[in-house]
């Protein structure tokens, strides 16, 4: 029985991938990232805006297709999308795909592949989204060997106007400090880890329903103290600048392991959208916060995030937005237009913005970032920095990929050497040769 596996959207939904995978290979089943002749492929979908859902639906018909063509023999859907329309009609229109399974629902992959087999149709979408996997959950890890991506929690409870993740995923949920150590442990036992990125909804959240108040910084400091193999990163994803407090700031500035990046959302600085998407900070607290980071951790790395074109974003909040990205030159930034989204307070506010405008908006940010992010690469010329090899692509000439401790996999950019001498998962240190608005080009030190 061969089960060919598709991963669409972030890392949170790329680890219950590896959950799914674990699940069946305990069960006996051979997995393949090769969709072609596999006798079932499972797509393990994301449906957080309207991209990921055409996107989904897409991948869908794709399989679709080769199942009609007798390229491989039955489809299941797990994840975000039949999660997001449980109560439509979605598995009326998608009648040719053999099972359904939601969100909280995976660890039933194997008994949803015996009915399958047996000709039914399965459809099994809890409608409480509770699941949150443990240490003991089988779990098979498709990252490259030498980094891996810890899901802390699950959920979340800041409902954004926007966002779907509350209704998709449910409240947010802790696992125990002990669970999440074991599982860095086995992990580390079983693959040399050089890094491990920690991940949630909302990770500056972490423990609070368990604990009654914030635990990431004693995470953070558990783990750093860890003796273990190669791993010397520990890296921070998706904070909310609203749960930030001093303690984390001072674990994060002081305990080496952890990388000089964070990963902080901010969507927007105009207080009138901060308010009317139902983020409870405002722009002084923003800065506030910044200048907080940036002053007490070293070399600091920040990621951001801003959305463009929500409703009533006016052409002065648009500008507030650029001329603040102006001052506060963030080291790396990403941007989306406003998705209206079915479902969510936004979808009905009044002053929705045409997509032309939006669209205009995003290419101006960018490319303002553009410039930014060139010119601070541009200031690694000549320097020597710390380098994790991630892939060797073979060719008429070997490059190496690679990553600094401010670049986080698949998402920043990454650093390309030419050279004989370089082993994955392994730390070299390179001397900057050249660079771009996202990447950089080096030799690697003798």
């Amino acid at each position: 029985m061969r089960i060919g596996i598709k991963s669409l959207g972030c890392p949170k939904n790329f680890v219950d991938t590896e959950v799914i995978c674990g699940k069946l290979r305990e069960k006996g089943y051979q997995i393949s990232e090769k969709i072609d002749n596999s006798d079932i492929v499972i797509i393990n979908t994301c449906s957080f805006i309207r991209d990921a859902v055409e996107e989904s639906i897409e991948e869908i018909l794709n399989l679709v297709k080769l199942k009609k063509e007798g390229k491989i023999k039955h489809v299941i859907v797990t994840g975000c999308l039949p999660q997001r329309y449980k109560d439509d009609n979605l598995y009326q229109e998608l009648s040719e795909v053999d099972a359904f399974l939601g969100v909280g629902d995976l660890l039933e992959i194997d008994d949803a592949i015996k009915r399958v087999l047996q000709g039914e149709q399965i459809i099994k979408v809890s409608s409480k989204s509770d699941f949150l996997y443990d240490y003991t959950t089988p779990r098979t890890i498709l990252t490259p060997q030498h980094y891996a991506y810890i899901k802390i929690s699950e959920g979340c409870q800041n409902n954004c106007s926007y966002c779907l993740i509350p209704k998709i995923r449910g409240n947010h949920r802790s696992r125990k400090i002990e669970d999440i150590i074991e599982e860095v442990k086995g992990l580390s036992e079983k693959q040399n880890l050089s890094e491990i990125i920690l991940i949630g909804q909302d990770t500056t959240l972490y423990g609070i329903d368990l604990y009654g108040k914030y635990k990431l910084a004693e995470l953070l400091k558990k783990l750093s103290l860890l003796e273990l193999n190669n791993l010397r990163w520990i890296r921070l994803l998706y904070t909310h600048p609203t749960h930030y407090n001093d303690e984390l700031i001072e674990v994060i500035a002081n305990y080496p392991k952890i990388c000089s990046y964070l990963d902080l959302p901010l969507q927007h600085i105009s207080d009138k959208i901060l308010k009317r998407m139902n983020r409870p900070i405002k722009k002084r607290n923003v800065i506030s916060l910044i200048n907080k980071l940036r002053d007490r951790i070293l070399n600091l790395t920040l990621r951001t995030t801003f959305m463009v074109g929500f409703p009533g974003e006016t052409d002065k909040d648009f500008e507030e937005l650029l001329d603040f990205v102006k001052e506060f030159r963030f080291e790396r930034l990403g941007a989306f237009v406003f998705s209206r989204e079915e479902g969510t307070p936004a979808y009905n506010f009044p002053q929705q913005i045409p997509m032309r405008i939006k669209k205009e908006r995003l290419k101006e940010l960018m490319l303002t970032q553009q410039s930014i992010s060139e010119e601070i690469n541009n200031s690694y010329l000549g320097k020597e920095i710390e380098v994790l090899i991630d892939e060797i692509k073979s060719g008429k000439t070997k490059i190496v990929i690679g990553r600094t401790r401010a670049d986080a996999p698949e998402i920043d950019g990454k650093v390309v050497l030419r050279t004989d001498r370089a082993q994955v998962g392994k730390f070299v240190k390179v001397k900057v040769t050249e660079a771009s608005e996202y990447d950089l080009v080096g030799e690697i030190k003798v």
